[in-house]
């Protein structure tokens, strides 16, 4: 791909993108020296490096550890301006009910995974895909009661969570971006989900790109990066380049 990142803000979503899609959340397994990769990149980039992603951002320290990058977790609702910086909260917790509500959803059925992130909640179907019907029919009606107007139900990769409806990947993107690091660089996002789209858009709005990932959202025709693999062969040549 012909693309100098030396002058760019690199975003960069983490399940699908960087590490392999795994039939739960905890059972990802990291490359060896993904964390050493991404830490070159930070540091060729002058610090414009951010992980976007629908994970909280503790999730990020634990499964890249030592580094602890500028990040936007649980979709936006947490932000880390600054590597090993404080985190913010840009939402307020969801509330107890809808996080009841959607444990009872996955407990009727069975196969479905429940996970909870203080300012989100989801259902992953990936170990049985047949249920995403009546998942994404029961998930929204918990929200058409009048009461959740501020939540949205929003989709992922075989995965359903009820997020709020001011935050997205595409917010984060854009406060990040008016941070000293990475003001006045073209931002890139890379990612390969339905999620990763707003990101993509406001990285293009900034005149920068969005870069696909195939996967179960983008076709490999469409997608800039047949799978995770390449899109770490990439990142590598390009950390090379930027060290030379």
């Amino acid at each position: 791909m012909d693309l100098d990142l030396s002058a760019c803000a690199l975003f960069l979503d983490l399940d699908g993108t960087l590490i392999e899609i795994a039939p739960t959340p905890d059972g990802v397994t990291i490359s060896e020296g993904l964390a050493h990769l991404l830490e070159r990149l930070e540091q060729g980039l002058g610090g414009a490096l951010a992980i976007v992603t629908g994970r909280p951002i503790g999730d990020v320290d634990r499964l890249l550890a030592p580094l602890e990058p500028v990040a936007a977790g649980v979709h936006g609702a947490e932000l880390r301006p600054l590597p090993h910086g404080t985190i913010l909260s840009r939402a307020a917790p969801i509330e107890e009910d809808i996080v009841d509500a959607v444990r009872r959803v996955a407990a009727d059925h069975p196969g479905a995974l429940f996970e909870p992130k203080r300012f989100s909640v989801a259902v992953h179907y990936r170990q049985r895909p047949a249920l995403a019907p009546a998942l994404e029919l029961a998930m929204a009606r918990l929200l058409q009661d009048g009461r959740h107007d501020h939540l949205v139900l929003a989709h992922g990769r075989q995965v359903l969570e009820i997020v709020p409806r001011q935050v997205s990947k595409g917010v984060a993107l854009e406060v990040i971006m008016e941070t000293p690091r990475f003001a006045g660089r073209r931002p890139i996002m890379v990612g390969d989900d339905i999620t990763d789209i707003s990101a993509m858009t406001a990285a293009i709005r900034l005149g920068g790109k969005g870069l696909k990932v195939a996967g179960e959202r983008f076709t490999r025709a469409e997608a800039d990066f047949s799978g995770t693999s390449d899109v770490i062969a990439w990142l590598e040549a390009e950390a090379r380049r930027l060290e030379t």
